[in-house]
């Protein structure tokens, strides 16, 4: 009887699944620019299929290639206004003669559909998302979802080395960039959970561990 050399040979098993929160979460994100926080966001986000960037609204037009409902929800400003009188953002600011904001509706649909939605805002934009908050029902997924993260850089210096490497800013943007970062990181201790990004392997091993710890996994 002849074997089929074929029948022997086993497929190697698949690589284990990375684990991830198993109740959805509302994961806000707030660091001074130069900590880390893109890099680290971006990552979590490639590596989870099930985690995903909020789809903000602003008021100013496409650029490029932008799509609305991909990259922006784009608003006139006066549907904008409506919607800020109607209490239908979680936050929202005007930068440069723009506004921008994130939608309840927005997060709650990801997060009804199984999805963990990370906002990458400023401490301003997280301490009137911790106010909508005290709004809604203790059931609301949001309510029920949320957790917060404040990454810092090791130092001063270190930011600034990094600010300067970037090759991008001039020496009054870089001041202007350190100052905001020291009024910042004041409001660290706002957070559920703080990093320190000196290492960039130690700080996403770390941002994991506190995704996990907040879902109760």
């Amino acid at each position: 009887m002849e074997s089929n050399d074929n029948e022997l040979i086993e497929e190697p098993p698949a690589p284990p699944c990375p684990p991830c929160p198993s109740r959805p979460l509302m994961i806000v994100v707030s660091a001074p620019s130069g900590a880390g926080k893109s890099t680290l966001c971006n990552r979590l986000v490639a590596e989870f299929p099930r985690i995903a960037y909020s789809v903000s609204c602003t008021t100013r037009a496409p650029r490029g290639d932008e799509q609305d409902g991909e990259h922006y929800f784009f608003l006139s400003k006066k549907e904008f206004k409506e919607r800020i009188k109607n209490g239908e953002f979680l936050e929202h600011a005007k930068v440069h003669g723009n506004f921008y904001g994130t939608l309840e509706d927005t997060v709650l649909y990801a997060m009804e559909g199984g999805s963990h939605v990370v906002l990458d805002i400023d401490v301003q934009g997280a301490g009137q998302i911790r106010k909508s908050l005290a709004r809604l029902d203790p059931r609301n997924p949001i309510r029920r979802g949320f957790t917060d993260i404040f990454i810092s850089p090791p130092s001063r210096e270190e930011l600034e080395k990094r600010l300067r490497g970037r090759g991008t800013d001039g020496d009054d943007v870089i001041r202007k960039r350190l100052a905001a970062a020291a009024e910042e990181m004041k409001r660290a201790k706002e957070y559920s959970f703080q990093i320190v990004n000196d290492d960039l392997e130690t700080a996403y091993a770390e941002l994991k561990m506190s995704i996990l710890a907040a879902s109760g996994a």
